[in-house]
C-alpha cells in the first residue's frame, strides 16, 4: 500500500452487539470476532473494524466514534513528527501478527491512527457500496493544522474555497478533504469523518431510522447520520 494513504476504519463503541445489529441492518454487514476484535465483511471482503471501548475511555466519558487509519512507512518516525509539531500521541502499540499503530491528535484535537504493516489491507474503494469511500477533516481553524499534516505525512492542501481544501499526495493523489466549519454547526470538537456508500441514498437513510440512527444533516448528495448510540457518526453517499 502506499504510503500516507487513508486505508480503513473502525468503530470504538460502548456496546458491540448493539452496534453491530445496527450496522448490519444498515450495510449487511456480518461481524466476525478475531481475539477482542470484530472485522465487519461485505460478503467475502472485510470492510471494517469494531471493538469495546477499553473501560478507561469509558470513564472518561469518550463518545462512540469512528476512527481513521493511515498507512505509514514507520510509526515511530511519524509519532517523533507529530509531537515535535503540536500533535498528542494518546497510544502507540507493537500487535504481533498485525503491525505497529499509535493513536494520534492534531494540535486542535482530531483523532486518527496510523498503521505500518503488511496486515492491514486497505478497504476504501472508489464507488463499492457499503464500504468506506472517503474521508474528510472537520476544522473550525485549518491554519492550526495544515503544518502538521503537512509535515508528518508530507501532504498539500489546495484551496478551493475559503471553507474547502483538497488533501493531496506530493505526487497529487487526492487523499482526502479539510473543511472549515465554525463550532456553532460543528460542536466544540475537530474530527476525521468517514462516508459510506450505498446503493439508494433515501432508502439507508430510512434503515438508519428505523434502526435508532439519527439525521444531523441533508447535504442534498449525501446525509450525515449518527449510528443507534446517537454519537457515533458518518456520511452516506450514493454510488454507482
Amino acid at each position: 500500500m502506499k504510503p500516507n494513504t487513508i486505508v480503513f476504519s473502525d468503530l470504538s463503541t460502548y456496546l458491540p452487539k448493539d452496534s453491530m445489529a445496527f450496522y448490519e441492518a444498515v450495510f449487511g454487514w456480518t461481524f466476525y470476532l478475531e481475539a477482542d476484535y470484530y472485522v465487519g465483511f461485505s460478503g467475502d471482503n472485510a470492510v471494517a473494524g469494531l471493538y469495546e471501548t477499553p473501560a478507561k475511555f469509558q470513564a472518561l466519558g469518550m463518545p462512540h466514534f469512528w476512527m481513521t487509519y493511515i498507512q505509514v512507512n514507520s510509526v515511530e518516525e511519524t509519532v517523533k513528527n507529530a509531537k515535535a509539531l503540536g500533535g498528542i500521541v494518546e497510544m502507540q502499540q507493537t500487535i504481533s501478527g498485525f503491525g505497529k499503530v499509535a493513536l494520534i491528535r492534531d494540535p486542535q484535537g482530531a483523532g486518527f491512527t496510523i498503521y505500518e504493516g503488511d496486515n492491514l489491507k486497505s478497504t476504501r474503494t472508489d464507488n463499492v457500496a457499503n464500504t468506506l469511500i472517503w474521508n474528510e477533516l472537520h476544522v473550525s481553524d485549518i491554519s492550526k493544522i495544515i503544518p502538521f499534516y503537512e509535515g508528518i505525512f508530507d501532504w498539500t492542501f489546495e484551496k478551493t474555497s475559503s471553507e474547502h481544501f483538497k488533501i493531496k499526495s506530493r505526487n497529487s493523489d487526492y487523499i482526502a478533504d479539510a473543511r472549515v466549519i465554525s463550532n456553532e454547526f460543528k460542536g466544540k470538537y475537530e474530527y476525521w469523518v468517514c462516508t459510506y456508500g450505498v446503493t439508494n441514498l433515501e432508502d439507508t437513510q430510512q434503515l438508519v431510522i428505523k434502526n435508532g440512527g439519527h439525521q444531523i444533516l441533508d447535504e442534498g448528495q449525501r446525509i450525515l447520520m449518527t449510528d443507534n448510540s446517537g454519537e457515533a457518526f458518518f456520511y452516506i453517499r450514493a454510488v454507482s
